[in-house]
């Protein structure tokens, strides 16, 4: 069905519907990338359904967009598809009734539905700008911060223009059913005007001849309104001259209202505790540029590779895991006895170390960084690695791919412009299942990337079986395969074994198991934040500084290893959808990204315990510390800033320890290359608070390298890191 002023399309894997006054240049190439996560601009919203930013080229130029993207996976929705339609669909319905209403919604531009009884559809419409949603204003209102944040708007004013705008809708014929204030927003008028209140999220919305009383009062409950004065001007402001029975309006809006509140509170203490039990017997819905597992697929085999987050995805549920887990249970029982047995000599090593810890002056190591080729534009890659001033480069590699020509160019180049560089040698369940594949592949990347550096390190993440390894047996036989390859070359130096996140038992099961295959002359290990929160954090007591003096103990006590300890990867998910290499939970804004990321480096580095640590990686959308800008280059994020700086401040520094202070103020002393002294000063929480330097400052550098004023003993740090230039002592 068409709608008015509206043409329909139908091209080979999409259908849908386009606004006529939109005139795409291209329909084919448009569809093609609004439904691409790949050609996305900006993460908008990052929940059940993904919403998120692109454009689409227009005979009067480039148009932006919001594109929502709504999931149809599980039967239920394949039903509720079927015979209501899809949400896109619904929506684009309901936005043409708005605008015909003239009731203020984005303009609804396009609708797309995919052809797959599963597959996804989109709803897109115009862009607005500076536009604050409701929700930020109304928790705002709730902390008693309104006037601070938004001095602008008055709480009474703002209930009223919504009530007023609710009721025109209403009017309308339109019963929203998720008015939330998550689905209202704001959006500056003239100045002096009133503001404009928009209405999003229609796809539940029904259009109706007439709307009962009770209708219209489940919507207004809906809005967190808990002030009772500004709930009686939000329903004065509706209901208008209908004052007579407002107290029978009044009551079952109370009514209403509490029970909203009821509903929400009732709905996560009963979801909670299921959670994880639904997960057991069936797998989270995949973002749906995933892949499907091949149907043969056995429980083992059931990973696939997720182009977005760079990384496999796991479609086994927790089930399935579970059951092989407990077929592999003899191996399993071996890797823990070794690492029960050697854990008396790794603590007390540990005991050792910590007491040594900031006793003598460390030199600073280096920092590190992860890239993989950006073919879209080559020189930006490599002008972005030389403004972050590193010389310490990580290059993973895939040893499943047939060719690795643009890895080998990007290695030449770094060596020829004297980078070190170290080389990754990644793992597939394919390549598990079949060694004699995995030796050819290791073989011919030995021989082409072994003329650019001597470090390899075995393996990725080989406690997720999601990288193909579900038992330390099979690690072992990849490791010694490769061990074998490698060690042709007595300069070839192998790390190993890379274990992801916070498990210091399989660590030390696989280094201290009986085997004589394989030699790892440096430890290499991914070493992530428990639920990436602040590196200060702790896990079972431990935090940052106690896991890396653990790393080392594991490794000085290992006869598998050797002394040394390095960190090939680490860092903090960004709040950007399917392109994070985790969920929304854990993930973080850029600021904070870069705060951890100078404290995490300052820690680890700072115990003199680790020789590297590489950050994951420098472009990459999700975790990267720059991203494609869309137009051929680079947007560089603070944490590119924050790395920069620290690089440049610290380079060939020497730490001397740290500065006794309150906590939860952490102040690190350095003496630079040149002979000046420097203090890195931070709180390990959001407080700002004033800290005691040990002489007066004669200037400062905040994260990001800018300069600012200040002077005296006394000042002023957050959880943003600072650098303090001490005067001459």
């Amino acid at each position: 069905m068409t709608s008015r002023g509206t043409e329909s399309f139908d091209l080979d894997e999409y259908h849908g519907e386009v606004a006529g006054s939109l005139r795409l240049v291209d329909l084919d190439a448009s569809v093609a990338a609004l439904v691409s996560p790949v050609a996305t601009s900006d993460t908008l919203h990052w929940g059940r359904n993904y919403l998120y930013g692109s454009q689409v080229a227009t005979a009067k130029g480039e148009v932006e967009v919001v594109v929502k993207q709504f999931r149809n996976q599980g039967r239920k929705r394949r039903v509720e598809r079927r015979w209501k339609g899809s949400k896109a669909w619904r929506s684009w319905r309901v936005s043409l009734a708005l605008q015909e209403a003239d009731i203020a919604t984005p303009e609804p531009l396009m609708w797309i539905e995919s052809r797959h009884a599963e597959g996804p559809s989109f709803f897109v419409s115009r862009r607005l700008h500076d536009v604050l949603e409701a929700r930020f204003y109304f928790r705002a209102l709730e902390a008693g911060r309104e006037e601070e944040e938004y001095p602008q708007m008055e709480a009474g004013t703002v209930v009223e223009q919504i009530g007023r705008s609710i009721r025109r809708l209403h009017d309308a014929g339109i019963w929203h059913r998720d008015l939330s204030i998550g689905n209202v927003l704001f959006v500056a008028a003239e100045e002096g005007g009133p503001l404009e209140v928009y209405f999003i999220d229609l796809n539940r919305a029904r259009i109706k001849r007439r709307l009962t009383t009770s209708q219209r009062t489940r919507d207004l409950s809906r809005l967190r309104i808990f002030r009772s004065d500004l709930q009686e001007r939000f329903l004065l402001a509706y209901w208008g001259a209908e004052t007579g029975g407002l107290w029978l309006r009044r009551l079952l809006y109370q009514l209403f209202f509490r029970g909203f509140l009821f509903k929400v509170w009732l709905k996560k203490v009963i979801r909670q505790p299921f959670r994880g039990l639904r997960e057991m017997f069936s797998p989270r819905h995949p973002y749906v540029h995933i892949p499907q597992a091949p149907e043969d697929a056995s429980k083992r085999d059931r990973a696939v590779w997720d182009e977005l987050s760079d990384q496999p995805h796991q479609h086994a549920t927790r089930l399935e895991r579970l059951s092989v887990r407990i077929g592999d249970a003899p191996l399993h029982t071996r890797e823990w006895a070794a690492a029960a047995a050697a854990l008396p000599k790794i603590r007390r090593r540990y005991a050792e170390l910590k007491s040594k810890l900031y006793s003598q002056p460390v030199e600073w190591p280096g920092m590190g960084i992860a890239i993989r080729p950006w073919p879209e534009n080559p020189a930006a890659l490599m002008g972005a690695l030389e403004t972050l001033g590193t010389r310490q480069v990580l290059l993973r590699l895939h040893p499943w791919q047939e060719r690795h020509d643009e890895e080998e160019a990007l290695a030449r180049e770094l060596q020829t412009r004297g980078y070190e560089v170290v080389f990754v040698l990644a793992q597939n369940r394919e390549l598990v299942r079949d060694l004699a594949r995995w030796r050819a592949a290791v073989t011919e990347l030995a021989e082409r990337f072994g003329r650019f550096g001597t470090h390899f390190q075995v393996g990725q993440a080989i406690n997720r079986s999601k990288w193909g390894i579900w038992n330390y047996r099979e690690y072992i036989d990849l490791a010694a395969a490769a061990s074998e390859i490698l060690r042709q070359d007595p300069c070839r130096q192998i790390l190993g074994p890379a274990v992801i996140d916070y498990e210091p038992v399989r660590t030390a099961g696989i280094l201290n198991v009986r085997q004589d295959d394989v030699y790892f002359d440096i430890l290499a290990s991914l070493l992530y934040v428990d639920r990436r929160g602040a590196p200060e954090n702790t896990q079972l007591g431990f935090d940052t500084v106690d896991k890396v003096t653990q790393l080392k103990a594991i490794a000085d006590t290992s006869p598998s290893c050797g002394e040394r300890s390095w960190i090939t990867e680490v860092n903090w998910p960004l709040w950007e959808g399917p392109h994070s290499p985790a969920g929304r939970k854990v993930s973080v804004d850029e600021a904070t990204q870069a705060n951890y990321l100078a404290r995490y480096y300052l820690l680890a580095l700072g115990t003199g315990l680790v020789e590297r640590v590489y950050w994951w990686q420098l472009v990459a959308r999700g975790y990267g510390l720059s991203h494609d800008s869309g137009e051929g280059g680079l947007c560089h994020r603070p944490s590119y800033a924050a790395f920069a700086a620290l690089q440049r401040l610290l380079q060939g520094a020497t730490f001397l320890g740290p500065v006794e202070t309150s906590p939860p103020a952490r102040l690190y002393h350095f003496r630079t290359s040149d002979g000046e002294e420097l203090i890195a000063g931070w709180t390990s929480d959001n407080t700002l608070m004033e800290a005691q330097l040990p002489r007066p400052t004669r200037g400062a550098i905040d994260l990001c390298g800018q300069e600012f004023e200040v002077s005296g003993l006394q000042v002023e740090v957050d959880s943003s890191p600072r650098y303090f230039w001490l005067e001459s002592g």
